[in-house]
């Protein structure tokens, strides 16, 4: 999508407000600028216990693990994960929206549920030193014109008054993960990603931040680039999971 064609798209929405970008119905009062009161409260939340590790809600049976099973199988780099949403209905449907349709707008919204979520859960955001989005490659970027992890993180930065960082880089271009299977989407991220010359991460805690968690695959990777660069400690936020 070009740049004109995003913008376009962008002043309709904000010129002629009163449509739900998930139902499409007419907005009413006690809604959000973009997402109407029903689909607001109609997002599915992450609730706890959590994973110690990808952050999702655990099961009873594995409460005393304190870790899911399919965390137990994977050797992750960062050091955990949260996420205050599930990947699935009205979520899904507005970062697809904000990602793949130009709606840069909707970071606003969207990093407010994050935001929310932090506060919510007093996530350890003071302990943390800077704010790192996940880069896109220069080709992906390109074709969206802005990368959905940078919105995201303007705003919570700016919230919390933390630093954003845009020294992480991806530098070899990977096939989009949701086209592989879980199995191979290790491999296709390893050594994708490297750090801006001249960067200063030794001994920082960083709050890495994307847009979705599915199999942590892209996330560890980034995180143990980081941390090879001398990070510290890297926790991974994401909208949905």
């Amino acid at each position: 999508m070009s740049m004109l064609r995003r913008l376009i798209r962008g002043l309709t929405d904000i010129a002629f407000p009163g449509i739900c970008l998930s139902c499409r119905r007419k907005l009413g009062s006690g809604g959000d600028e973009y997402i109407c009161a029903a689909c607001g409260s109609g997002i599915k939340r992450n609730l706890p216990p959590f994973c110690s590790s990808c952050g999702r809600h655990l099961e009873k049976n594995n409460l005393n693990k304190n870790i899911c099973p399919g965390c137990l199988r994977k050797n992750l780099s960062f050091d955990r994960a949260y996420s205050p949403c599930l990947y699935e209905g009205i979520a899904k449907k507005l970062i697809h929206e904000f990602k793949y349709r130009g709606k840069d707008h909707l970071g606003k919204p969207l990093s407010k549920i994050m935001i929310d979520f932090i506060r919510e859960y007093d996530l350890p955001v003071d302990y943390l030193d800077c704010i790192i989005p996940m880069p896109l490659h220069k080709t992906r970027l390109r074709e969206r014109d802005f990368n959905q992890a940078e919105v995201l993180g303007r705003h919570i930065g700016a919230e919390f008054k933390k630093d954003l960082l845009t020294c992480l880089n991806r530098h070899r271009p990977t096939r989009t993960q949701t086209e592989l299977p879980p199995q191979q989407r290790f491999a296709n991220v390893k050594g994708s990603f490297s750090v801006a010359k001249g960067a200063s991460l030794n001994k920082r805690n960083i709050l890495l931040i994307d847009d979705v968690l599915t199999t942590g695959a892209t996330s560890s990777a980034a995180a143990a680039c980081l941390k090879e660069a001398g990070a510290d400690i890297v926790f991974v936020l994401t909208l949905a999971s």
